[in-house]
C-alpha cells in the first residue's frame, strides 16, 4: 500500500451502473469537507492516457477488435501514464483521488471475461502500479437490464466494450462480484440501483469510516 499523504479512490462496476455520476458527486461531497480532489479516469487520466483511451475504445481493425491480451497490454501502459503524470503527484501533494476504473476493471474484463490469465494481470499490476494501490474501491452493483436502460437514456456513443453481448457483461458482473469477496479489505459492493443521492451518501458513508474522514 503506498504512503503518500493523500487518498486513492476507485470506482468499478459495469457499464451504464453510475460510476461517473458517483465521481462527480463524491468529489462535491469531500469537498465541502475541506479536501482537495483530484477527479480523473481510465483508460485515460493524463495526455498519454487519453491518446491510448482513444486507440482502446476505437480499434482501427475492420472487425472493430482488439484482442484482450493487447487490451491489457494498452491498458498497463495509460495506467502507467496516468500514475506517473496525475494520480502519483496528487497523491505526494496530499490530494484525493477519485478514479473512474483501475486495475479491477483489467482483471474483470481481460481476465475473467476476456480470458487472459490473472496471473498475467497479477504480474502486470505489480510492475506498473506496485505500491500504489488504492485505499478504498467503491464497486457499483445493479442488475444488467437496469444497467441497459440507463445506457440508452444517457444516449452517448457506444464504444467497443458496450457493443459486446449479454453473456460479455455477465461474466463482467460477476467478476466485480468476485474481486469484492475476495478483497473485503479494500472492495466495498455497493447498490447501484438506488437513486444517485442515496448512492452518494451510501459512498461517503463508506469513505468516511474506512479513510477516517472528518
Amino acid at each position: 500500500m503506498h504512503t503518500y499523504k493523500g487518498r486513492f479512490i476507485t470506482l468499478e462496476g459495469g457499464e451504464g451502473v453510475g460510476k461517473s455520476t458517483l465521481a462527480a458527486n463524491l468529489k462535491l461531497e469531500l469537498e465541502k469537507k475541506g479536501q482537495n480532489v483530484v477527479l480523473t479516469r481510465e483508460p485515460g487520466g493524463s495526455i498519454g492516457g487519453e491518446t491510448i483511451r482513444t486507440l482502446v475504445l476505437n480499434p482501427p481493425h475492420s472487425d472493430g477488435s482488439w484482442s484482450p491480451l493487447t487490451q491489457t497490454l494498452l491498458f498497463f501502459a495509460a495506467r502507467r501514464d496516468h500514475l506517473e503524470h496525475v494520480i502519483i503527484p496528487a497523491l505526494t501533494r496530499g490530494d484525493w483521488v477519485i478514479c473512474d476504473r483501475f486495475t479491477d476493471s483489467t482483471r474483470a474484463y481481460q481476465a475473467v471475461a476476456g480470458g487472459v490469465d490473472q496471473d498475467t494481470i497479477t504480474q502486470f499490476d505489480t510492475m506498473v502500479v506496485g505500491e500504489n494501490q488504492p485505499d478504498l474501491t467503491l464497486i457499483l452493483d445493479m442488475a444488467l437490464e437496469d444497467a441497459a436502460k440507463r445506457r440508452v437514456l444517457r444516449n452517448g456513443p457506444i464504444d467497443a466494450f458496450e457493443s459486446l453481448p449479454q453473456s460479455f457483461h455477465e461474466k463482467v458482473r460477476h467478476a466485480f462480484i468476485q474481486i469484492s469477496q475476495v478483497h473485503p479489505e479494500r472492495c466495498y459492493l455497493v447498490d447501484a440501483s438506488l437513486e444517485a443521492t442515496a448512492v452518494t451518501q451510501k459512498a461517503l458513508e463508506i469513505v468516511s469510516n474506512r479513510l477516517k474522514l472528518s
